[in-house]
C-alpha cells in the first residue's frame, strides 16, 4: 500500500470511529432533551422517578432513535442521488418524491376536511392523522413512478433529472390548487413541509429500521456500479455494466429510503445533500464506503438538529426541517465562499 493510500485508509477509519461514537453520544444526549431544554440532572432525576417508562421509554427514546434513522435514510438517499447523477448538488427529492408526498398529504387533509361535516370533525381528524404516513409514502413512490414514466425508464440520467424537475413543479402546482379550494389543508401541509420528529414512536422506528436494513445492503451491492459511472457511461459499458438495470435498482433504493423518511418525518431539508459532502471532504473514498458513512453522518446531523430544535427556545420547539435548512444553507454558503477565495 502506498503512503497516500495508507493515509486515506487511516482517515476513513478515523471518520468511521468518530461517526459511531458521535451517534452513541447524541442518542444519549437526546434522552436529556425535554420541555425544559437540555438537562442531564433532570434526566437523572426522571430516571429515578415513576414516570421514567412513559417519558423516556415511550417518548424521548423512540424520538431520538427515529430521528437518527430518518437522517440515516436521507443520508443514504443523498449519496445514491449524487453518485447516480454525478452531481454533488443532487438531493433525495430530485425525482419528485417530495412533491408527490406533499400532494398525497394535501389530498388526505382536504378529504378529511370535507368529510368532517359528515362524520364529525374529531373522527375526520383521527382519520387524517392515521393516514398521513401511508399517503405520504404512497405519494412519494407515485411521484418517482411518474418521473420514470416521463423519462421512459432510467436509461438516460439527464432525461431522468429533467423529468424529476417537471414532475416536482407539476405536483406542487396541483397541491397548491387543492389548498386554494380547501384552505383548511394548508396548515397541515405547512407542518408537513417543515418537518417534524415529534410523532416518531417505536412503530415508526421499526418501519425505518426495516427500510434501512433493506436499502443499505442493496446500495452496497450497487456501489461498484456508481464507481463505474464516475468514469463515464462509455467506460462503464466497456466494463460490462448494464446501465439500465443498475440505474433502475438505484432509483428503487433511493425511492424506498426517501419515501420512508418523508412519510415518517415530513420534508427535512439539506440532510441528504450535506451528509455526503461532509463525508467526501473528510475521507474521499469509493462509493461503498461513502454510502455507509453518509448513512451514519445523516443520522448524526438530523439527531443533532433535533436536539437543538427542542432546546433552543424551550419549552417551545423549532421545526427541525427549518433548522436543518438554515444550518445546511449556511454550510453551503461557507463552502462557496471558501472556493471563491481559493
Amino acid at each position: 500500500m502506498t503512503p497516500v493510500a495508507d493515509a486515506d485508509a487511516r482517515r476513513r477509519h478515523r471518520l468511521g470511529l468518530a461517526l459511531a461514537l458521535l451517534s452513541v453520544l447524541l442518542l444519549v444526549a437526546a434522552l436529556a432533551a425535554g420541555s425544559d431544554g437540555w438537562s442531564p440532572r433532570a434526566l437523572q432525576a426522571l430516571l429515578a422517578g415513576p414516570d421514567a417508562t412513559l417519558i423516556v421509554g415511550r417518548i424521548r427514546a423512540p424520538r431520538a432513535l427515529g430521528a437518527w434513522l430518518v437522517g440515516a435514510l436521507l443520508g443514504l438517499a443523498g449519496a445514491i442521488a449524487q453518485g447516480l447523477f454525478r452531481n454533488p448538488l443532487a438531493d433525495p427529492y430530485l425525482l419528485g418524491s417530495a412533491s408527490g408526498a406533499s400532494l398525497g398529504v394535501v389530498m388526505l387533509l382536504a378529504g378529511a376536511s370535507l368529510a368532517g361535516s359528515a362524520i364529525g370533525v374529531e373522527a375526520a381528524g383521527l382519520l387524517a392523522r392515521g393516514g398521513i404516513v401511508v399517503v405520504a409514502f404512497v405519494g412519494a413512490w407515485c411521484g418517482i413512478a411518474l418521473t420514470l414514466a416521463l423519462s421512459r425508464g432510467a436509461r438516460e440520467t439527464t432525461r431522468l433529472l429533467l423529468a424529476g424537475v417537471v414532475v416536482g413543479v407539476l405536483l406542487s402546482a396541483v397541491s397548491d390548487l387543492i389548498t386554494s379550494a380547501a384552505p383548511d389543508a394548508l396548515r397541515g401541509k405547512q407542518a408537513f413541509l417543515l418537518g417534524n420528529t415529534g410523532y416518531l414512536g417505536w412503530q415508526s422506528c421499526a418501519a425505518l429500521a426495516a427500510g434501512l436494513v433493506v436499502a443499505l445492503p442493496i446500495a452496497w451491492r450497487l456501489a461498484r456500479g456508481l464507481d463505474a459511472l464516475t468514469l463515464g457511461e462509455d467506460t462503464a459499458r466497456s466494463l460490462g455494466l448494464a446501465l439500465g438495470p443498475v440505474r433502475m435498482a438505484l432509483v428503487a433504493t433511493l425511492a424506498l429510503a426517501t419515501g420512508l423518511a418523508v412519510s415518517q418525518a415530513g420534508l427535512v431539508a439539506f440532510v441528504g445533500l450535506v451528509a455526503p459532502h461532509l463525508v467526501r471532504r473528510q475521507a474521499p473514498a469509493p462509493h461503498g464506503y461513502t454510502l455507509v458513512a453518509s448513512t451514519a453522518a445523516g443520522g448524526c446531523l438530523l439527531l443533532a438538529a433535533d436536539i437543538l430544535a427542542r432546546c433552543m427556545i424551550a419549552p417551545q420547539e423549532l421545526p427541525v426541517g427549518v433548522l436543518t435548512a438554515v444550518l445546511g444553507g449556511i454550510y453551503l454558503l461557507w463552502l462557496l465562499h471558501r472556493r471563491r477565495i481559493a
